[in-house]
């Protein structure tokens, strides 16, 4: 590989986009944006694979398409047609053949094509569906995940065995047929996200490329993986030399409450399953490296702390030793490389709401900054003869694209270019960062996006976005679900503040909302609407604040604690601390957030819960919530709802029967949008005593 030099050279300008006298950027606008992801580049290094999602609103969807952009230029093709879910694009190992997830069969299973989409054929013939595909190295081997149902698994606990397609489709097709349909459980986490857990487990199986032989379990029985799918960088992989799979699994007899995720092998062949860590905490994200003589991962040190410090690890694979390589950077560790001569990793981390890229040498040492500036960079991947990368970026104004960079030095080069012409159209303003005095004396972050043709003369309405987590942040990061371009577009200066409890800023910055939800992050958010409201611009007669999740808790507690906001909106919000824990499906955050369990720190729950100060509410406020919603279940809306309503504070409720914790249906969220907007304009256009503007919901 080339010095290291070279590579810090390659990304000098990074993307930023020039105002000019542009229509202001609506929901509408956002919803003609290509939504690029997943690239892939062939083993051979001349083309780019890569999915592209669209919006269909008359019918309400998001087909999702592959397309394919050589890496020495030219306009991508879209080569798939068929269905209208297409991805998980992987190569074949002689850069020939992309196989894929399609659900242009029903259940969805795993095909194969040409790289210009032609002669596509079926992969895969599993009753219970195939997805999450990977390709061996040897180019040999299919690894793909199913949701089997474990007891068909005749052997038991022993991986490798076949899988049985008549049981599992006999099963299947009994459940389908089924009129009978309570739910019966005896342990928790019998729901997650937006589904219950039914008789099925997700699964790792394993066939050949060429579909002869049978299809083989990695992990029945008491091996199975979780019924529900972590979070985070690819939960499994192939070793180089195609005989070994490593795969994350939680093995904790109670998984609702526990965060310690580990890291397994297995034998591509069959056979027991080896634990190769024991960290208390999460491990996760296992990727071989290219000479086979390590292992990287991330880790956690606490168990029970899903938003502990992210730390690079790497695993000798031949003496077995562990070591942390990031422990001296105070910063998450997201995604990471191998260099192609296995010498080094390149990773990105979440630092003051950018993600740069930075390297560090496999046996440790200094880090290495790569590339950074205001973007978020991700999918970094290395051709074979180390000359070029390819890596995906965005920003708060620039939706993802995928660019290419030289070992030789430059500007990042573009690839795709899917979205020039609604970006041509629309004024996207950049984000801009303030910083203020917070508690404890930090400096607290915020970005400002500014309202299209921006005029410092004129006072504008303000609105203060809150981030959920609590333990997230704003930043670079383009978003469909709180655009901040499309709120900037509606007439607002909109605020993006990062209080203690968000990260990019250090640990004990993050850890510092533990206990304290209403505490340190409330005041930041005082200091930071008192600074914003003595801006030449702002009038903060005329300032809002919304959020949702935890940001939908801080609209609960500012409810309850101060009446300087005009309007606010509060979705999947956190009203009642005690009645949320325990219907919640993951236990482990509660517990670690307060301490316990209301009956164990009743007091806390007490101090902090926004339903306690129900007495002090005056804020006209919109409350949206999704009924599916198993993280923040619908109950904490509707409680909001009535307390505001017994108070006789003007309140409107927004429920969505088929959503979950976001609302992400397009038609929906077309109405989400639409119905906040006209929500905040209602408390913030009038002037003098005008009229409000009529809207959708008044």
């Amino acid at each position: 590989m080339r010095k290291t030099a070279l590579w810090a050279l390659l990304l000098g300008v990074l993307s930023g986009s020039a105002i000019s006298a542009k229509a202001p950027f609506t929901f509408d606008a956002m919803m003609r944006i290509a939504r690029i992801n997943d690239p892939q580049l062939s083993p051979d290094g001349k083309l780019v694979a890569f999915t592209v999602q669209t919006v269909d609103m008359p019918n309400n969807s998001k087909p999702s398409q592959i397309y394919v952009v050589p890496l020495d230029g030219g306009s991508p093709q879209q080569i798939t047609r068929d269905g209208t879910m297409n991805t998980r694009p992987r190569w074949s190992a002689d850069s020939k053949r992309i196989f894929f997830v399609s659900n242009r069969s029903n259940p969805s299973q795993i095909w194969s094509m040409n790289s210009d989409g032609s002669d596509a054929k079926l992969a895969t013939d599993v009753p219970t569906g195939a997805n999450g595909v990977l390709v061996s190295p040897d180019g040999k081997l299919l690894l793909f995940t199913s949701d089997v149902y474990p007891s068909c698994s005749a052997s038991g606990s022993v991986p490798g065995i076949d899988y049985d397609a008549a049981c599992n489709k006999s099963k299947l097709d009994a459940e389908t047929a089924g009129k009978m349909h309570a739910r019966v459980y005896d342990t928790l986490l019998y729901r997650h996200w937006t589904e219950y857990q039914g008789e099925r487990r997700k699964h790792l199986l394993l066939q050949s490329v060429d579909g002869l032989g049978k299809v083989r379990d990695l992990t029945p029985g008491n091996l199975n993986t979780p019924p529900f799918s972590l979070s985070g960088p690819e939960q499994y992989a192939f070793s180089p030399d195609s005989t070994q799979i490593a795969y994350v699994s939680n093995t904790d007899p109670q998984l609702a409450s526990s965060t310690n995720s580990d890291i397994f092998t297995v034998a591509a062949a069959g056979g027991p399953a080896r634990r190769v860590t024991n960290n208390p905490g999460a491990d996760e994200g296992p990727v071989y490296s290219p000479d086979a003589n390590y292992l990287a991962y991330r880790t956690q040190n606490r168990s029970g702390y899903e938003s502990d410090q992210w730390r690079l690890a790497i695993l000798d694979l031949q003496s077995g030793q562990m070591n942390t390589l990031t422990d001296s950077l105070d910063r998450w560790v997201e995604s990471y490389t191998w260099s192609p001569d296995s010498k080094r990793i390149f990773f990105t981390i979440d630092d003051h709401g950018t993600s740069p890229l930075l390297m560090i040498p496999v046996g440790g040492g200094p880090i290495r900054t790569i590339a950074q500036g205001p973007s978020s960079i991700g999918s970094v991947q290395f051709t074979p003869d180390d000359k070029a990368m390819i890596y995906t970026e965005q920003s708060g104004s620039q939706p993802v694209e995928i660019k290419k960079a030289l070992s030789k030095g430059g500007t990042g080069i573009a690839l795709t270019h899917l979205n020039d012409p609604v970006l041509n159209d629309f004024q996207l303003t950049p984000l801009e960062k303030i910083s203020v005095s917070g508690t404890d004396g930090a400096q607290i972050e915020s970005f400002i996006v500014k309202p299209p043709d921006f005029n410092s003369a004129s006072k504008y309405p303000a609105l203060m976005a809150i981030h959920g987590g609590p333990e997230g942040d704003w930043g670079e990061s383009w978003s469909y679900r709180w655009n901040a371009q499309v709120f900037a577009g509606a007439g607002y200066v909109v605020i993006l503040p990062n209080p203690h409890g968000s990260v990019g800023y250090g640990q004990s910055f993050t850890d510092a909302v533990n206990g304290d939800w209403g505490g340190r992050a409330y005041d930041d958010l005082m200091a930071i609407a008192d600074y914003v409201g003595n801006l030449p611009y702002v009038d903060k007669s005329r300032m809002v604040a919304a959020g949702a999740s935890y940001g939908g808790y801080m609209i609960d507690w500012i409810l309850g604690h101060t009446d300087r906001f005009k309007a606010l909106v509060s979705h999947a919000g956190v009203f009642d601390l005690r009645s949320d824990a325990l219907t919640t499906e993951e236990l482990w955050f509660p517990k670690w957030e307060f301490q316990g369990l209301p009956w164990e720190n009743p007091d806390l729950y007490n101090k902090w819960s926004p339903s306690m100060y129900v007495k002090n509410f005056k804020t006209p406020t919109l409350v949206t919530h999704g009924e599916m919603d198993f993280r923040v279940p619908i109950g904490q809306g509707q409680q909001l709802f009535t307390s505001l309503q017994e108070m006789k504070v003007p309140s409107t409720l927004i429920q969505f029967p088929d959503e979950g914790h976001w609302i992400l249906k397009p038609q929906n969220s077309r109405f989400w949008y639409g119905a906040v907007i006209d929500w905040l304009n209602q408390y913030t256009r009038p002037l003098n005593g005008a009229a409000a503007a009529p809207g959708a919901l008044h």
